[in-house]
């Protein structure tokens, strides 16, 4: 077998695959195998927190009715942002697997085609180590945009009305409307659907480049503990 061009391209492919394997799963798990897996509330940053007290700015009646009000206390205030923040990545991450978003959007900026230019900067393993990227939603299909850097790009109500109504902002868009996140209208989003917002608004907060716009003057990147 291995005197014809058949055996010598099947062990060639064996090689490769062998090569792959080791480049894209074993060495990768070595060189962060010394990182704990981070939790929700330890992925709640300055960006993120930015975004979830924006959407209590943007949708005061709504937000009330999910998470109710904050306490008086600048120092409670702050612990109480943060709880309700994690609980709410969770649930939105939760929303986004169970809806399908990851069939349509990948979250890998790859290191080919210049897709840094369209996506953002190219994707690093230690980015994925946290629960909410369980299970990994990498993908292979592009029918809407790569998600890894979309958090910060716009604004949350914006995202509104495209679950809302995708075509209102993007003309021919194949991806379906998602009435159940709202009650009524765009501008009454329900817990699931600020769950949802604040899930998307956290995709690529903890990179340096938050957001991937030149013109933008990123918010510095900390726990929101110490930003009180």
């Amino acid at each position: 077998m291995f005197e014809r061009k058949s055996g010598i391209i099947l062990i060639a492919g064996i090689g490769f695959f062998a090569l792959a394997f080791l480049s894209n799963a074993v060495v990768p798990v070595l060189m962060y195998r010394h990182l704990p897996e981070q939790t929700a509330e330890q992925l709640v940053n300055g960006n993120l927190r930015y975004q979830f007290e924006d959407l209590a700015q943007r949708f005061p009646q709504a937000f009330e009715t999910a998470y109710g009000q904050p306490p008086a206390d600048p120092e409670k205030a702050g612990r109480w942002y943060d709880e309700h923040c994690a609980s709410a990545l969770k649930l939105g991450h939760q929303i986004y697997v169970g809806e399908g978003c990851w069939h349509c959007h990948s979250q890998f900026v790859r290191p080919v085609s210049n897709e840094d230019r369209r996506w953002g900067p190219v994707s690093k393993s230690w980015e994925y180590q946290n629960e909410l990227q369980r299970p990994v939603m990498f993908g292979t299909r592009r029918v809407g945009p790569d998600l890894s850097r979309e958090g910060g790009r716009r604004s949350s109500d914006w995202h509104a009305v495209h679950f809302f109504e995708p075509e209102a902002l993007s003309q021919k868009s194949p991806m379906p409307r998602y009435p159940w996140l709202f009650d009524g209208s765009p501008d009454k989003p329900n817990i699931r659907g600020l769950a949802l917002i604040t899930y998307i608004q956290w995709l690529g907060s903890w990179h340096e480049t938050y957001p991937y716009y030149e013109d933008y003057t990123a918010v510095p990147i900390k726990t929101a503990a110490a930003a009180e």
